[in-house]
Formats: C-alpha cells, structure tokens, sequence
C-alpha cells in the first residue's frame, strides 16, 4: 500500500496538469483613472517542426532570397556573429552555405573542448592569407568581376585579399589554438 500513493500522487498530477494551458498576463493600456484591466495571452508553443531560422536579415532581395537557401545552423551555434555578415548571407542566398568552402567539418562541430581551455578541432578547410585570393577566384574569376572596383585589389594581390573589402570573416580575437 506504501507504494501505491506516490504513484496516485503522480497520476493525479499529471491528469490536472494535461488540462491546464499555460498562459500569460499581459497589463493593457489604460486611461488615467481607469482600473487595470489584465488579459490572459496565449504564448506560442515551440515547434520543433518549424523550419530553422537560416538568417537574420532584412532585405529580402539581397541576391536570390526567392530561390533555396543554405542552412548554417550548424555553424551559428557557435558562430552567431556570422549570422549577419556579408559573406555569410550573401553566400547562404546563393544557397552556398559554410560547408561550401569549409568543408562539412563534423569533428570540429562535434570539439567543444575550446569552451575548457582546450585546443579545439579545426574546421576541415581553412584559409590562411596568401590562400584567401586564389579559393574565392575560383568561383569570381577576375574576367568576371568589375575590374575598376578591383584594380586596387589586382594591383596588390599579394598584400590585399577579397576579405579586406569584403565582409569581416576572420575572428579578430581567436580564444584556441588548433589541435
């Protein structure tokens, strides 16, 4: 009999707590002199069926909005600042998302050693400097490109990469040393 009442306990409180709604005050304006009036507002529940939020930008004609875009959601877990710079959402508008030229990057996705101090796993691909030019040629080649807007560029292809002008796509500040 002893353990019998827990259990009534516990299907008690989940049969009054499956008809209950939640809900949420909310205080409406009132005139001076008139009693507050408060009204229950329902809350929207959370779909995990929803389509992720891909971007956080307003302009919805910034390069093949109407078309399929990339999902980086992966990447903004730990990468939210990326979220709205210029190459990472004009990119994601081409549906060209960060795996595009990072690789998919699994085990980096998976280290969260860096959070402990630890060195952290690096993305499958990355750039450093004198390698920045040539990748983003690959698929801007300089016939293609406004060559009077670019001429400081191809001038000094050595000392200026397309990031100097193009987005801020380095993290100024690295907190680990890759493994």
């Amino acid at each position: 009999m002893n353990n019998y009442l827990p259990m009534i306990v516990l299907v008690a409180v989940c049969i009054v707590g499956t008809g209950c709604e939640q809900t949420k005050s909310v205080q409406q304006p009132q005139a001076a002199g008139e009693p507050v009036a408060e009204v229950a507002k329902e809350e929207t529940p959370l779909l995990l069926d929803d389509e992720p939020l891909l971007l956080l930008d307003d302009e919805p004609d910034a390069g093949g909005a109407d078309g399929p875009q990339a999902d980086n959601s992966r990447c903004f877990v730990c990468h939210i600042n990326y979220m709205q710079e210029d190459i990472a959402v004009i990119h994601a508008h081409a549906n060209i998302g960060c795996a595009g030229c990072h690789g998919e990057s699994d085990e980096h996705i998976a280290d969260e050693s860096w959070a402990s101090g630890g060195n952290g796993t690096a993305p499958e691909i990355m750039y450093p400097k004198p390698k920045i030019n040539p990748f983003c040629m690959g698929c801007h080649p300089k016939d293609k490109i406004d060559l009077v807007q670019h001429r400081p560029l191809f001038a000094n292809l050595e000392k200026i990469v397309c990031t100097d002008c193009h987005g801020s796509h380095r993290l100024e500040i690295r907190k680990c040393k890759w493994k």
